[in-house]
């Protein structure tokens, strides 16, 4: 059993995916990202979207530290089914309802916010480690016109993975193995910049 670690629901328990068919953002690694987020003030007032969210983990972490609005997108049965059960939990202990949870494939959702005009200020990416680079490349591609000028994206990928292909108007900023775990950060650039 997961927990939030800090902000208004720090220490609420949280429900996990059973079996290994998604693999839990560590608490070491939640820690040391969310810290890092913190002391860039990248969560108050944001709005998040945590894309293949597996239980929701990241994405209530963010509301309990201050995000605006966070939207969990997941597809499969069993995890779907606990994002809401720990959306709800959050919900109620913030007494408002800052986390939805949106059930489908994660480039459908995109392509339909993309038609929207809203954007995205904090966006967590933790694909499952079998999609290909190809199907990554094209779902950061469908990410980019759902992303704010001073967006921050967050993909976590195996550390024996490769780099990803990143699209025109993305770019990675930095990037930070923990273990088996590499997080990297990207952010929007001008189309021909890069």
């Amino acid at each position: 059993m997961g927990r939030i670690i800090a902000g208004t629901a720090g220490g609420l328990g949280l429900r996990s995916v059973p079996g290994d068919a998604t693999r839990p953002t560590t608490d070491r690694v939640k820690e040391a990202l969310f810290s890092r987020l913190e002391s860039r003030d990248e969560l108050d007032g944001a709005r998040v979207l945590d894309l293949y969210a597996g239980s929701g983990a990241l994405g209530v972490e963010a509301a309990s530290r201050g995000a605006r609005a966070v939207v969990l997108v997941e597809q499969a049965p069993k995890a779907l089914a606990i994002c809401q059960a720990n959306a709800a939990v959050v919900n109620r202990h913030l007494r408002n309802e800052t986390v939805t949870v949106r059930r489908g494939a994660v480039n459908t959702f995109l392509a339909a916010e993309s038609d929207s005009g809203r954007g995205w200020d904090l966006v967590f990416m933790d694909p499952p480690y079998p999609l290909t680079e190809d199907d990554l490349a094209a779902t950061l591609q469908s990410l980019v016109p759902v992303l704010n000028d001073d967006s921050l994206v967050v993909l976590e990928r195996s550390t024996r993975s490769p780099e990803p292909v990143w699209p025109a108007g993305l770019a990675a900023t930095s990037s930070k193995k923990y273990g088996e775990t590499t997080l990297w950060f990207a952010e929007p650039v001008e189309a021909d910049a890069g």
